[in-house]
Parts: structure tokens; C-alpha cells; sequence
């Protein structure tokens, strides 16, 4: 007995020393690309050009039936993540439909910039990513304001401005960005650890099984049945050090894990994400449902595309 208990350790330990210096790697390439990122955000702020980006959108979002304002938010997610959605969309006398479709486009495309380089370095196309997760965006939410019921209830939130030096907004950058840094190493490290336990120890095949309907149903294939839960759970960026590992293992190939990407990309964090923008008004069934039909409709539409490329070169060939 104490055999067996000394040999699964010894495992174990052999496991998590396997996997720190990828994670390692994977880790300082996702924070410098944050930090990259929310600095470039910070300064598009500082000379008013993410406001101006917001106003040209203006028409569009008219379209959708959302206030120009609400062009603010979409972008200020886009370009960083959800919660500066929200700290936008906390400023704006919305009520919960329009909470709810801008929602839903934040949800499809937020972090755009960080999510797409996650997306690209596991095998998908970072330019059909960006333009399925942009389009995902605006085609849901024009569906949307057809298909949801008026509401007459509005959120009467207070608007609050603040102008903030350049060195006032620097230092607030360093401290959320360090934060964001902590949060996003630790859990990182703790899910590369996890992940490679339970596959020594063969979870990963159980998990496989018991996801299998679920997964066959949106078209994915069992294999990538622990990816998808951890990208449904915590999302592309604390999840990338897992998905980046099994993309470079073999254990899951190109073929089928750009099938999962398709998917994930329009339906992940479905914890955190969806719970923080229910607080500020939205309806979490048409967050999930709205995102989930799309993702089902893309990763069909991807298989019917190999198939069609796989006749057409057998033809030619």
C-alpha cells in the first residue's frame, strides 16, 4: 500500500515539475501582452480616442436599438475585457433589454486583442477569429433587438465623470494591472498543475466520457472535453496555459482543437463573466442561449467546410 502511495507521488511531483517551465513561459507571454495592451487602452483613453472610436460606431449601434453611449462599453471590452464594460455600462441609464444585447456583444467579443493570440497560438486563424468574434457580435445583437420583448423598466444608475491626470491614471493602471497580473499567474499555475494531474491519472478519459453528449451534440469533439470546461469556467486567458499545452502535446490535434476555438471563442467564461453582467441588469438565459446557438451553428458550419474541402481535393487530386 505504502508502495503504491510512494510510486503515485512520485508521479505527481514528476507531473507538476513537467509542466512548470511551459507554464512559466506561457505565463510571462500572456502578462506581457496585458500589460501591453491595457497601456495602449490607457493612453487611447487619455487623448479621447477611444470615445471618438465609440462615436463613429454611433449608427450602427442605433441600428441595434442601443443609445450611442452604449458604443463606449462595446469598445472599451473589446479592447480590454469585461469588467471595463461594465464600469462603462454603470455610468449609462440603460434599461435590462439593452443591458442585455450589449451584454451579449461584450460577451462575443471582449479582450479581443489578448483572446485572439491565445486562440492563434493553440492553431486557429487570428484573422478568422477576429472577424467571426466581431461578426458574432453585431449579428446577435441586431437578432436580438428583433426577436426580445420591450421592456418599459430602466436602470437609473447616476453618471459619474472623472478627469484624471495622466500620472492619476498611470497609477491606477499599475495597480490593476498588478493585480490583474497576481490573480492571472496564480490561477494560471494552479490550472496547468491540475490539468496535468488528472491526466497522469486518467480523469481526463472519465471526463471525456461523461461531457461526450454534450460535446457531440455542439459538434466538438470528446477530447477536447476538459478545454471546454475550463474555458466555459474560467475563460481564454487564465485557460491558455492549458490550452497551449495540450495544442503542443499532441494530445489533442489542430483539426480538433480549432473546432473547439470556433466554439470557445463565441462561448466561454460562462461563470464570472455572466454573473458580473447580470449584476448590472442583464438576463443571464439570453446570455448563455444566444451565444450557445451561435457556437453551435459555427463549429457545424466549420465540419460541413472540411468535408467540402476534403471532396473537392480529392477530386482534384
Amino acid at each position: 500500500m505504502k508502495t503504491m502511495e510512494k510510486s503515485a507521488l512520485n508521479r505527481a511531483i514528476s507531473s507538476i515539475k513537467e509542466i512548470l517551465p511551459k507554464t512559466l513561459k506561457t505565463c510571462l507571454w500572456l502578462i506581457r501582452i496585458t500589460t501591453i495592451v491595457t497601456l495602449g487602452v490607457l493612453f487611447l483613453e487619455y487623448f479621447n480616442i477611444l470615445p471618438w472610436i465609440s462615436k463613429a460606431l454611433n449608427p450602427i449601434f442605433n441600428l441595434i436599438g442601443l443609445p450611442g453611449e452604449a458604443a463606449l462599453a462595446y469598445v472599451s471590452g473589446y479592447f480590454v475585457n469585461v469588467y471595463s464594460a461594465i464600469a462603462v455600462i454603470s455610468t449609462l441609464n440603460l434599461d435590462i433589454r439593452s443591458i442585455t444585447i450589449l451584454a451579449v456583444m461584450i460577451l462575443c467579443s471582449h479582450n479581443m486583442i489578448t483572446e485572439t493570440a491565445v486562440l492563434k497560438k493553440t492553431g486557429s486563424s487570428a484573422i478568422r477569429m477576429v472577424v467571426i468574434r466581431t461578426a458574432a457580435a453585431f449579428i446577435l445583437g441586431f437578432t436580438l433587438n428583433l426577436i426580445m420583448p420591450e421592456v418599459q423598466q430602466g436602470l437609473k444608475i447616476e453618471i459619474i465623470e472623472a478627469n484624471l491626470s495622466l500620472v492619476q491614471m498611470l497609477k491606477e493602471w499599475f495597480f490593476d494591472t498588478l493585480y490583474l497580473i497576481v490573480l492571472m499567474s496564480t490561477l494560471i499555475f494552479a490550472l496547468s498543475i491540475i490539468q496535468r494531474l488528472l491526466t497522469e491519472f486518467g480523469v481526463i478519459k472519465w471526463l471525456s466520457k461523461i461531457f461526450s453528449p454534450v460535446l457531440t451534440f455542439f459538434g466538438l469533439p470528446p477530447k477536447t472535453s476538459f478545454l471546454w470546461i475550463v474555458a466555459n469556467t474560467l475563460g481564454l486567458a487564465y485557460g491558455a496555459a492549458v490550452m497551449i499545452d495540450e495544442a503542443e502535446s499532441g494530445n489533442v490535434t489542430k483539426k480538433e482543437i480549432d473546432l473547439l476555438n470556433h466554439h470557445i471563442a463565441i462561448s466561454h467564461s460562462n461563470l464570472e463573466d455572466v454573473l458580473l453582467l447580470a449584476s448590472v441588469g442583464a438576463i443571464i438565459w439570453w446570455l448563455l442561449v444566444a451565444r450557445w446557438l451561435f457556437a453551435f451553428v459555427l463549429v457545424w458550419e466549420l465540419r460541413l467546410e472540411i468535408v467540402i474541402k476534403k471532396k473537392i481535393f480529392n477530386f482534384v487530386g
